[in-house]
């Protein structure tokens, strides 16, 4: 049998109306999703909600349930994921980042850790998502940035018809083109509240922003987009695709290692900007890009 962990003795010392005393903990999730099975825990499989509640119990002794802001797939990376879990008092709030980083596989991280309000609600209380997909145009692939971008050689990309395509998409519409069947909303009903599209040398970046997404929502819209950025569909002839429900000509879904949970909105953020809002680093060389 294991050895009971520093804490779990000192929580073993404390008298019972002590020990019981918890807070809710916010945590700022970073992880790189090659080689793990999203975030959602699953019996079989490595995950990151898998991982952290390993860790938690590592350190309490017993089972904490972890929520988090957004359900990431198999191979989906995350820049500042939120997720938060109840603990007890007696282990500072801003001690829970390293004590859990200490006990993390190399691509999980824990940036940050606060004490919020026990109605504070790393998914229900969130305002927004957005994510960032990576798309790299050189002919050439390269090691370095493979495991985070989806490497799309075979035609030039157009910026400003992508832009043309996306800015159709912002406001409240019937998403219902990229439903697919896995998905837990009944209606598929989306709020877009921001589509933008960068470029710069041979990088092209696509960030969405809702409030929520339907599953698989984003890989499905970047799988068909780049037609538009490749001339095999008009900004018009997609806008039509999806405002007419087309579900059947979307049809394949854009590499998961291309797509970033980039950040989480909340009316009062319970961290420093700097430890959450950018911090995936851009592939951009050059000049940097606001």
């Amino acid at each position: 049998m294991a050895k009971p962990s520093p804490i779990q003795r000192s929580l073993e010392s404390q008298p019972a109306e002590f020990a019981q005393a918890t807070q809710r903990i916010a945590l700022v999730v970073q992880y790189v999703g090659t080689h793990l099975h999203g975030w959602q825990w699953q019996p079989n499989a490595r995950t990151v909600q898998g991982e952290i509640e390993a860790a938690i119990r590592s350190v309490l002794g017993y089972e904490v349930r972890l929520s988090g802001a957004g359900r990431t797939d198999t191979g989906v990376h995350a820049a500042a994921q939120m997720a938060h879990f109840d603990a007890p008092e007696f282990i500072p709030a801003h001690r829970w980042a390293d004590v859990l980083n200490s006990r993390l596989p190399e691509d999980i991280l824990i940036r940050a850790s606060v004490a919020v309000p026990d109605t504070w609600h790393a998914q229900f209380s969130a305002c927004w998502r957005r994510y960032r997909y990576t798309l790299y145009t050189e002919a050439r692939p390269n090691l370095f940035v493979r495991p985070f971008v989806w490497h799309y050689y075979h035609q030039y990309l157009d910026q400003a018809k992508i832009q043309v395509a996306l800015d159709a998409m912002v406001g409240h519409h019937d998403m219902a083109a990229f439903h697919r069947a896995r998905s837990g909303k009944s209606h598929s009903w989306v709020d877009l509240q921001a589509a933008e599209c960068r470029r710069q040398d041979t990088f092209l970046t696509v960030e969405l922003q809702a409030k929520g997404f339907l599953y698989g929502m984003v890989r499905l819209i970047m799988g068909l987009i780049v037609k538009v950025g490749s001339g095999e569909l008009s900004p018009a002839e997609f806008t039509q695709l999806w405002q007419q429900r087309q579900r059947q000509r979307v049809r394949y879904s854009a590499p998961a290692q291309g797509l970033c949970l980039l950040r989480v909105g909340y009316d009062s953020a319970p961290f420093a900007p700097e430890v959450w809002f950018d911090t995936q680093p851009h592939f951009f060389w050059g000049s940097a890009v606001a």
